[in-house]
């Protein structure tokens, strides 16, 4: 049976197999429990140890692959399922980082770097066996329980525990990759960004990051980043031409494996110690207009901890009807994310208050929020997560395989 350890008022499960899982799901269930879910990954839940369950399916990492059927534990990561899938061939598009969960990225959607070319890590999802609310363990698909899989690609983790995910997975004999590095003003980047992803060919997914050197993530400054889905450097080079030719900006391109640009997390030395607070958010866009494009830059000038990260979008994405799956935005080009660290001593009530608004301006325009990197729970949030419609169906779903909210530490879909 699973290992239990104690931890203040919590109990931390190590289940291996679907069974397990089911028996500790009914036990929360008639107890009332709180369960949190923890599929392998460095999520807002990941190290959670409030009172109640904590479900750590890192046990069931396996990736058999079947053709260009690849089934994934639950508590499997990208960086893992990127290397044993590079043996084949294959890819799927993921997390950015290597030790993002397959389960949490892909039940929130996944924009990955291949979202263009593939569309979401849900879009390449084919099946899935899950442990229900009352401890059945079951198969669904588009032919099995299609209005649970239905759910799962973009509904969240509020349906049940997903111990085997199914995907279709892509041949991939390598990528191009470019680093952009910017010297100067980043608006004409953006601007000319923009421009060139309107009519892009869909092999080119770009990414813009500008970080502070306390952002342990990524090297600090600006610059945008792009994947090209073969291994094609000089196709690659000939469509950034618009942009390598800005002045300020400084192009090098290389041809690594695709498992190579996944980032590495950096361990914690010592004690791990909480992270700041984080004022800010995300949304999904149906333009770079700009306006935004004056915000964002003038944001990040304002504000020495911020951080500045939009991901280019359309291509397959857009591609998927916006009722195929409970993702909201289909008609969105591009994913923003913007906001400051909160640290003491750094960031005082007239920071935070300033802040605040100008995040509250970036915001105005985005049409939905991305609930993957949204890191709190917020109820009041949920509705501005997924359109009108797919609420609706998400709460019949909830209704038929949750009636009791078993499910809830996430960002939760009430009846």
């Amino acid at each position: 049976m699973a290992d239990i350890t104690d931890a203040a008022a919590s109990s931390v499960r190590r289940p291996s197999t679907p069974e397990e899982i089911a028996a500790i799901v009914v036990e929360a269930a008639k107890g009332a429990v709180p369960l949190t879910v923890v599929s392998g990954g460095h999520g807002p839940w990941s190290h959670d140890l409030a009172d109640g369950i904590r479900l750590d399916l890192g046990a069931l990492s396996a990736v058999e692959v079947d053709g260009t059927t690849v089934h994934i534990g639950g508590g499997a990561v990208w960086g893992g399922v990127a290397t044993t899938l590079a043996a084949h061939g294959l890819a799927i598009s993921s997390g950015d980082t290597a030790s993002v969960g397959v389960g949490g990225l892909t039940l929130g959607g996944g924009i990955g770097w291949m979202v263009r070319s593939w569309g979401l890590a849900v879009d390449q999802l084919v099946g899935a066996q899950v442990v229900t609310a009352s401890g059945q363990i079951v198969e669904t698909s588009a032919e099995a329980h299609p209005d649970l899989f239905w759910a799962l690609r973009g509904g969240g983790g509020n349906f049940g525990v997903i111990t085997r995910f199914d995907f279709s997975a892509h041949p991939l004999p390598g990528i191009a990759f470019a680093e952009n590095v910017i010297d100067g003003d980043a608006a004409p980047v953006l601007r000319a960004a923009r421009e060139l992803l309107r009519e892009a060919p869909r092999e080119l997914t770009v990414t813009y990051m500008d970080v502070p050197a306390m952002d342990p993530s990524a090297p600090a400054g600006a610059r945008l980043s792009a994947v090209w889905a073969a291994p094609d450097p000089d196709r690659l080079r000939a469509v950034l031409e618009p942009i390598s030719a800005l002045d300020g900006v400084h192009t090098e391109i290389t041809s690594p494996a695709y498992r190579e640009v996944l980032l590495e997390m950096p361990e914690p030395e010592g004690e791990e110690q909480a992270a700041p607070g984080f004022i800010g958010g995300n949304g999904l866009y149906a333009e770079l207009d700009d306006a935004l494009i004056e915000r964002l830059v003038a944001f990040r000038l304002a504000y020495p901890a911020s951080v500045v990260f939009l991901r280019s979008l359309g291509g397959a994405f857009g591609e998927v009807p916006q009722e195929d799956t409970a993702f909201p935005a289909r008609s969105a080009k591009w994913f923003v994310m913007a906001g400051a660290f909160d640290i003491p001593g750094l960031v005082d009530d007239e920071a935070r208050a300033s802040i605040r608004s100008d995040w509250s301006g970036i915001q105005a325009g985005r049409l939905a929020e991305y609930g993957n990197f949204a890191d709190t729970e917020r109820p009041e949030a949920v509705p501005g997560m997924f359109t009108e419609a797919a609420l609706a169906r998400l709460r019949e779903v909830k209704a038929t395989w949750d009636p009791q909210n078993v499910f809830r530490r996430n960002h939760n879909i009430l009846v």
